[in-house]
Order: structure tokens, then C-alpha cells, then sequence
């Protein structure tokens, strides 16, 4: 790893607690304009005030609003597909390059695996994790085991499936990689035993806060980095309130010793 990556990865991932809480807003080419990203310079600054350790978003948001996201780190989401499409394929939108020169602080990128464009997704992957080498960017891999049945997205997250997706991420280069919760702490431990890079849950659906933050508390015992949580953040009635319990959940859990390799 490049000093200039460590360095990055630190504003990122807190150096002495090893512990992150990202939130993903990159859901506007996915979904559109959706209830919580309708005024983007408004849920940005609510997201800061909450203390948010990261932000993802896509390239010309950053671009849009550079000066009110300020000194908060970014990662520039540079896969896409729409729900248009019903497609699983995600095709790369941008540059490691071209992230460095926007003055933004990592890469993100998107695999949805176990399906007929896994291939070239994971083709994409290896492309992009050379080229944040080559800049000194950390890359963040979120990993989905994900297939299509009868013209529906089947969404996978049982423990064999995750743990393979994570192991994929770190095998082709990715420095943090998000994955989705696989139901409770022992089975995750398993996935963040498997994983030598740091490993954060997927907040997913909007839903009970109550066993959101069980969940994130239940990861972060038995080892995992933190969590990378969007709907239950920006489409909270108070942003920063939820993401102050949050980040009380991720930093204040008591780890469980296990036996892993960092």
C-alpha cells in the first residue's frame, strides 16, 4: 500500500479504532430523485453534522457540491446501472484518474456476483483496483451475491455466498469492501475471519431501527470495520440524531476477541 493511500485510508477508517461509518448516496442513477436525495446540498450538510467518517456519491454531485461537502471524505462511486434497465450489470462510469483529480478521497465500485456478468464485472474490478494502486486511492468493493430468476433480482445472503463475495474483494485488490449482513454475529464472523481487508455491513432497506442498530452492534463485536448505511440515514426525519446512534453503535460495541489477521 502507497503512503498516499495509507494516509487517505486513515481520514477514512479511524486509526486507532479501526472503525468507519460511511453513508452511501449514490442511489440517483440507481432509483432517481428519492424520497432523502431530492436536495442534495441539504442531506450533505445533515450527513456532516451527524459526523459522518465518509460519504459516496457519484461525480458530478461531487462536482456540484464540492464546497458544501468541504473537508468530508468522499468516495466517488464509479460503477452504474439504472432500475430502468432491470439489469444486473454495472458498467464503469469513470476513472480512478479521474477521481484523483477532482480532489476526492477514494473509489467505489459495484459487483453484483453470481450471475452471467460476473465476468466482466469482475474484469472491471481488477482493471479499477490497479489503477488505485497506480493513484494511491482507496477502493471500496461493494460485493452482492446476486442473480436473476424469472425476470426478478434475487438478492443472496446466506453466509457461504458473502464470505465468497468478500474474499473477492480483497483477492483483486480492494482496500475496504461492503458486503450485506448475513442475519446475525456468528455467522458474520465467519465472513470477516475469510476477509483480510477491513469489512463493513450494508445498511439496506429502510427499516426498524431497533434491530439496525442490533445488527451493527452484533458485526462489530465479532470484527467487522463498521457499516456503509444510506436509506436509514437520509431518509431518517432526523439525519444526524440517527447517525449519532449509529456511530455510538459502531464505536462504543464491545469486540468479542476472535482470531483475525490485520
Amino acid at each position: 500500500m502507497t503512503n498516499t493511500k495509507r494516509e487517505l485510508l486513515s481520514k477514512i477508517i479511524n486509526p486507532i479504532s479501526k472503525r468507519t461509518v460511511i453513508v452511501p448516496m449514490d442511489h440517483g442513477v440507481t432509483d432517481g430523485p428519492i424520497p432523502g436525495l431530492i436536495k442534495m446540498d441539504e442531506i450533505i450538510k445533515k450527513v456532516k453534522a451527524g459526523g459522518a467518517d465518509a460519504i459516496v456519491i457519484h461525480k458530478g454531485i461531487y462536482k456540484l457540491y464540492k464546497d458544501v461537502i468541504g473537508d468530508l471524505p468522499v468516495f466517488i462511486h464509479i460503477s452504474a446501472s439504472t432500475g430502468l434497465s432491470g439489469s444486473l450489470r454495472k458498467v464503469l462510469i469513470a476513472t480512478a484518474r479521474e477521481v484523483k483529480e477532482l480532489g476526492a478521497q477514494g473509489v467505489s465500485i459495484h459487483l453484483n456476483l453470481g450471475n452471467e456478468h460476473e465476468g466482466e464485472m469482475l474484469k472491471d474490478l481488477g482493471t479499477v483496483a490497479r489503477e488505485c494502486q497506480e493513484e494511491g486511492l482507496p477502493l471500496l468493493a461493494m460485493m452482492y451475491p446476486r442473480t436473476m430468476i424469472d425476470g426478478k433480482i434475487v438478492h443472496y445472503r446466506d453466509t457461504a455466498r458473502v464470505k465468497h463475495a468478500a474474499r473477492v474483494a480483497a483477492e483483486l485488490g480492494a482496500d475496504i469492501v461492503k458486503v450485506p449482513f448475513t442475519g446475525d454475529a456468528e455467522s458474520f464472523r465467519e465472513v470477516v475471519e475469510g476477509c483480510p481487508i477491513p469489512v463493513v455491513i450494508a445498511g439496506g432497506a429502510k427499516g426498524s431501527e431497533e434491530i439496525m442498530l442490533s445488527s451493527i452492534r452484533d458485526c462489530v463485536r465479532v470484527g467487522a470495520a463498521g457499516v456503509s448505511v444510506g436509506r436509514n440515514v437520509f431518509q431518517s426525519e432526523d439525519v444526524s440524531g440517527m447517525l449519532e446512534k449509529i456511530k455510538d453503535a459502531v464505536y462504543n460495541a464491545s469486540k468479542i476477541e476472535v482470531n483475525l489477521k490485520r
